[in-house]
């Protein structure tokens, strides 16, 4: 018998540049390693404009909200300002952006339907979970974890982290964390 090859994990998500300087906000299990405890060995961050590819290094991050800091090398980039999840009402209409399926930019809109939810998925990654998700019915789907929600101003007043999957891809009910909770992290 020769030798056994094990072959390279990869993963894809999305992220939100939040400063010209090249800090990102994206989820923790989005930078997870293999049994989601530690940090993936690389992190790659690819910009849709000019398609330029960076090496992140994680700033910071915390599994009991699901959030993740990193920062790449760059300058002028463009970023998203915080709007306020306080604010936000049932109807409102948002807008989730990510890299679905390692698609281009992907922009699906829905409607806010719930505020402070709690599905208990924090718990698969820490023993102090936190979640308070703002629920919606825009389409979101593996890739888009770490990507923006945003309200029709364009700003940014969630990081979508998780959907309601029981056959495995979208059915219907998308969780965003509050900008509240990323702007503290």
């Amino acid at each position: 018998m020769g030798p056994q090859i094990i072959p390279e994990q990869r993963a894809s998500g999305s992220g939100v540049i939040i400063s010209q300087d090249g800090y990102i906000v994206t989820n923790n299990h989005v930078i997870s390693d293999r049994d989601g405890k530690g940090i993936a060995p690389e992190i790659k961050v690819t910009l849709n404009e000019g398609r330029k590819t960076y090496t992140a290094k994680v700033v910071g991050r915390d599994p009991s909200t699901d959030l993740a800091v990193l920062k790449i090398e760059a300058t002028n980039l463009p970023y998203l300002i915080y709007g306020s999840s306080d604010n936000l009402a049932l109807g409102q209409w948002v807008l989730a952006v990510g890299y679905p399926f390692n698609l281009e930019a992907t922009v699906t809109a829905g409607i806010i339907s719930a505020k402070g939810r709690s599905i208990g998925i924090n718990s698969q990654q820490s023993e102090s979970p936190v979640e308070s998700f703002i629920q919606t019915d825009a389409a979101v789907n593996s890739g888009n974890s770490g990507g923006a929600l945003i309200n029709t101003n364009g700003e940014l007043i969630g990081i979508n982290s998780a959907i309601l999957a029981p056959g495995g891809t979208y059915a219907g009910y998308s969780f965003a964390i509050p900008s509240s909770i990323v702007k503290r992290l």
